[in-house]
């Protein structure tokens, strides 16, 4: 254990996971760097972006300026949540919700909290809740469809 580092358990997509985390170790460091979870990028490193969005228990953060010593609930990846959202990732494809692709996982993390706990009526309040997450590339149009059709699919698969 390095000088100043503590002994930490985190759930991390349903796993527990023993590692030493420094006081100062952001959320996202500690997936990317010793975890290997990249998923969740560094842009903006403010917590202004989105890039890094993941959840903790099951509310969407940005992982870029939380500390991950804080951390006792569980988190949620994009990588953990590959299964669940496949029905969305189908879906902004499909509709044109990304170009570039570099905000898609946090959009993902984010769409997918929104579907659990149910879509804003109007399109103007699910704009709103995506707000946290910047595309520069979309213009959001597309990931609203694309969410509004994943929440009225029939035969969507469920997401929890």
């Amino acid at each position: 254990m390095g000088s100043g580092s503590v002994a930490t358990v985190l759930t991390v997509n349903g796993e527990p996971r023993k590692t030493d985390i420094a006081p100062g170790e952001t959320l996202l460091d500690a997936l990317r760097d010793r975890f290997g979870l990249t998923g969740a990028k560094l842009a903006c490193g403010r917590g202004e972006c989105g890039a890094c969005t993941v959840l903790i228990g099951g509310r969407p953060v940005m992982a870029c300026v939380t500390l991950a010593i804080r951390i006792d609930e569980p988190i949620e990846t994009i990588e953990g949540l590959a299964e669940e959202a496949r029905d969305l990732r189908a879906a902004l494809a499909d509709c044109g919700g990304f170009q570039c692709a570099f905000c898609t996982p946090g959009m993902v993390v984010r769409g997918v909290a929104l579907l659990r706990h149910g879509l804003p009526e109007t399109d103007a309040g699910l704009r709103r809740e995506l707000t946290g997450n910047l595309c520069r590339c979309t213009g959001y149009q597309g990931v609203i469809e694309a969410l509004r059709r994943v929440a009225t699919d029939p035969q969507r698969t469920e997401i929890a």
